[in-house]
This record gives C-alpha cells, sequence and structure tokens, in this order.
C-alpha cells in the first residue's frame, strides 16, 4: 500500500556523503538547489546536427521528433544521449509521434543540472502527455514522471531500471561510489570516462556499434558529473512504498543475463 501522496524526494545533504569520497580532481560536492535552464553555447546542435526526416523542437530539455500519430517519448541511460533510442525509435515513427530527449546533464541538456524529480517536472515541460520508455537512469525519470505527473503517463515502458535501494546504508554506500565516479569524470575528461565505463562488465558482451562511443562522446565530464550526483540511483529516494499510485498501464523489462533487474523487474510490477 501507498504511504501517502507522492511529494518528491528529500535531497541528501553534503554531509551524508563521505569526506574522502572525492578521491580525484578539484569536484564540487555540494547539489545545486534546482536545475538550470540555460544551454551551453558551444552544445547548441546545428540543423545540420539533427538526423534526416527529424526536427528538433523547443522545451527545456533538448528533443527532437519524427512522425505524427499518438506520442511517444524515449528517454536514455547514464553517458548516452536521446540518439541512443534512433534504432528503436525509428521503427514506431510511421504510425506515431516519436519524442527523443536529452535528459539533463547529458548531450545537448548538458548545461542543465537537476536531480530526479526537477528532471521528470523537465521532462513533463518538454513532452507532455505521451507513451514513455525509460532505459536504466531514463526509467527511474519516466518513474518519477509517472508518480509527479500521471496526466501525462498513458503508459510506462520500463527497461533496467529501479525505484530506489531501500536500505539506507547500502544507498549511502552508492552515493558515495557514485561520487567518486563523479570525481573520476572530471579528472580523467568525457573520453577517457567513457572507455573505463564501456569497459565494465555490464557492457562486455555489447558490440562495439551498440555502445555508441561516438554518440556519447557528445556528452561532457561537468554534465556527467552532475547526473551522478544529483540523479544517481545513491541519490534517489526509494519509490516502492509509491508505486500502487501509478495507474498507468507499465511494461517492465530486463536483459535476459540481468539477473539483478530482472529481480527487479518483479518487484517492479
Amino acid at each position: 500500500m501507498a504511504s501517502g501522496p507522492y511529494r518528491g524526494p528529500r535531497m541528501p545533504t553534503c554531509s551524508s556523503v563521505p569526506s574522502n569520497a572525492c578521491c580525484r580532481g578539484n569536484c564540487r560536492t555540494r547539489p545545486r538547489p534546482s536545475p538550470r535552464m540555460r544551454r551551453p553555447a558551444s552544445t547548441t546542435p546545428a540543423m545540420s546536427d539533427t538526423p534526416a526526416g527529424w526536427r528538433a523542437a523547443p522545451g527545456p530539455l533538448w528533443s527532437m521528433r519524427r512522425g505524427t500519430g499518438p506520442r511517444m517519448v524515449f528517454v536514455h541511460g547514464f553517458t548516452q544521449t536521446g540518439r541512443s533510442w534512433l534504432p528503436v525509435a525509428e521503427q514506431f515513427a510511421a504510425d506515431h509521434e516519436v519524442v527523443l530527449v536529452d535528459a539533463a546533464g547529458h548531450g545537448y541538456s548538458s548545461d542543465i543540472r537537476a536531480n530526479l524529480q526537477q528532471g521528470a517536472d523537465l521532462l513533463a515541460a518538454t513532452t507532455g502527455e505521451a507513451d514513455y520508455v525509460g532505459y536504466s537512469m531514463g526509467g527511474r525519470l519516466c518513474l518519477h514522471l509517472a508518480l509527479a505527473h500521471p496526466h501525462l503517463v498513458r503508459s510506462l515502458t520500463l527497461l533496467g531500471a529501479t525505484a530506489g535501494i531501500e536500505d539506507p546504508i547500502e544507498r549511502a554506500q552508492r552515493r558515495a561510489a557514485d561520487e567518486v565516479l563523479a570525481c573520476n569524470a572530471q579528472a580523467d575528461g568525457v573520453e577517457k570516462f567513457l572507455v573505463k565505463w564501456l569497459a565494465l562488465p555490464l557492457f562486455a558482451t555489447l558490440p562495439v556499434q551498440a555502445r555508441a562511443l561516438e554518440d556519447r562522446l557528445q556528452n561532457t565530464a561537468a554534465g556527467l558529473a552532475s547526473s551522478l550526483r544529483l540523479a544517481g540511483t545513491g541519490s534517489q529516494q526509494p519509490l516502492w512504498d509509491h508505486l500502487a499510485e501509478i495507474t498507468a498501464p507499465v511494461l517492465v523489462l530486463a536483459g535476459e543475463f540481468d539477473d539483478k533487474f530482472t529481480n527487479i523487474a518483479h518487484r517492479l510490477v
């Protein structure tokens, strides 16, 4: 049963992260209190950057759209961008308006700083009523969206997503680990960080093309670091007690060999 109306998570304070967690580089550890709506001039896309058949769309988050019909919104995972969904999304464009969005801290939204609740609000303002599909971090954003803006979510498809870490000690440990990753991103730079990230066992079976390194290089080290600190799993307050409030149809998927998220998927439904 739900424990009460969902009002968004309380953000952890800097004191909840071990002082030695930021092990490399001169890193910022204090979360920003609100999202920054400015898009950096260095990453403002030119018309030629938008794939043929797609059109850039206005909104607080950068997005591109294609097709007409019922709207489908695809939200990517950490270190990806909206373009990561292109091979999948194009299959729906014949009879849907398909929207690919760059989440806060990523791609052409790299300069926007937002926690998960703020990111869900930005997503709502950018894409409106739709069927939402989210992978990993994108799935967690979509969960927050479905709880905070239920009238906008016609259906929800989650891939490799979680409603959060319930144990406060484990959550603090994950938050500290996310802080170390954020420091590494800023110390190493985006390319070196991504090479290390894609070398993790999680991605070991991905073919080179599916790793989409070129697309991930559209990110910035500062943007990825902010995403880890503000929207990482360690910073997410658990939503398990609020799942019963979601009234939209929900489909939950997990990788065939991903035992952890297969178990989480069973809990989510």
